[in-house]
């Protein structure tokens, strides 16, 4: 069974390097909002941010990637991804309102390119006046390497003018390169209008315990993200931090996020304003319900966002095969039997989680719907475009009785209303 089960859950996405079908959004041949990309950003090769705590692989001397081996030193870089056949920026956007079904042949990550690179941490550290402090001289360096990359982020803002964050996070058996281009698939199709950032942890781990490995590197990975965000945070001119996480990336994300927003109640700020949290995404994810109740909701999380989207999957075999295993239920393929009475009529209340019942995702979308599936691919876009809530008129979805909101496979399509290709931006 542990074979059986490393097998599914760790075989997330094999497209992970192709361009995803067209959204349902896109295929009548209108509302990708081309007028407003900058020139800056309208090519068929653009260029993907990263943070990274994988170890590097070098070749004749040059670095040649990163591999599922852990690094105890983050690295923040980047890499061009090359769009397909794609000839030029007209080419590709004609290609992104195709309603043929088409997928590009690949999404080709170009060599990467190291810009920072942090020291090793923990930090060397000793203990005075009462506390525990890092030494002076290892800090110092810490700290320089903090403005380093804060001054590549403003520089990056001011050439695109997107002060807008978009944060991915992937799940297990995700090599380097699927982190990218999945990330473009995002990025492109919800208009290019942000900041792209990959935080690429340790997964990919081979053999029957992959998974499990994985899971484990994820652990360890939490303090690195967390560094990502406070640093992004602490940049004047980031507007907003969007972010999308995927199975067990989900388990990441919101474990740096529980803690940063302890530590700004700590402090006696408002998360939401100190951490420049926008939307977060969680699609398939690979969590304990129970645990995400006492973790999560007990304490208040969805404060801290304008709104948190919760994509589930009754298809989901991966994650039903996980709540097997471990006999509790999965957040990705959770039920309204999962949540105690009242507790979904509760979250509807406050208006900022929002659970999300995809129709039909299941069979060749399989655990990696969200970036596969037209319809969901639609809603991201329209999330992260409009910054809409679900049932608003740009994001028409179907509340039923149980308080999930049901997406139909051709949504949005004979519902959206005319969008502006600039949506109030």
């Amino acid at each position: 069974m542990a074979l059986i089960f490393a097998t599914v859950l760790s075989a997330c996405d094999n497209s992970a390097g192709q361009l995803s079908k067209t959204p349902n959004l896109y295929s009548t041949g209108k509302f990708y909002p081309t007028e407003h990309v900058p020139d800056s950003l309208r090519t068929v090769a653009p260029q993907m941010y990263f943070v990274t705590d994988r170890a590097s692989v070098t070749k004749a001397g040059a670095l040649a990637g990163y591999s599922a081996s852990r690094s105890d030193s983050m690295v923040f870089g980047s890499a061009k991804v090359q769009f397909g056949d794609a000839v030029d920026w007209a080419d590709l956007v004609r290609q992104t309102h195709s309603d043929s079904g088409q997928r590009f042949s690949t999404l080709t990550p170009q060599p990467a390119q190291e810009i920072v690179r942090f020291p090793v941490t923990p930090l060397p550290f000793e203990r005075r006046d009462g506390g525990i402090h890092n030494l002076p001289g290892p800090e110092a360096e810490y700290q320089h390497q903090v403005r380093l990359f804060q001054a590549a982020i403003r520089e990056e803002i001011k050439r695109t003018g997107n002060g807008r964050m978009l944060i991915y996070v992937h799940g297990v058996k995700n090599d380097f390169d699927d982190s990218l281009t999945v990330l473009a698939n995002l990025w492109h199709f919800t208009g290019r209008a942000s900041l792209p950032i990959a935080f690429s942890w340790p997964a990919g781990n081979n053999g029957v315990f992959g998974y499990f490995k994985d899971r484990e590197a994820g652990e360890f990975s939490i303090f690195h993200l967390k560094e990502l965000l406070r640093m992004l945070a602490a940049v004047p001119e980031v507007e907003d931090i969007d972010i999308v996480a995927h199975s067990r990336g989900t388990e990441i994300a919101t474990s740096a996020l529980r803690e940063l927003i302890i530590e700004q109640r700590a402090k006696g700020k408002k998360p939401k304003l100190a951490l420049k949290t926008g939307t977060l995404i969680l699609a398939a994810a690979d969590l304990d319900v129970g645990v995400m109740r006492q973790r999560l909701m007990a304490e208040h999380f969805a404060e801290a966002f304008e709104q948190i989207n919760v994509y589930i999957n009754d298809n989901d075999s991966a994650l039903h095969l996980s709540s097997t295993l471990t006999s509790v239920p999965r957040f990705g393929a959770s039920r309204a039997a999962d949540f105690r009475p009242g507790e979904l009529e509760s979250l509807g209340r406050i208006g900022l989680v929002y659970f999300i019942q995809v129709e039909t995702a299941g069979g060749m979308y399989g655990h990696s719907y969200f970036r596969q599936n037209p319809g969901v691919m639609s809603d991201i876009a329209l999330t992260l475009r409009t910054r809409a809530f679900p049932g608003s008129t740009l994001r028409p979805l179907d509340l039923d009785e149980q308080n999930f909101w049901t997406l139909h496979p051709n949504y949005p399509l004979e519902r959206l209303p005319e969008l502006s290709p600039i949506d109030g931006r």
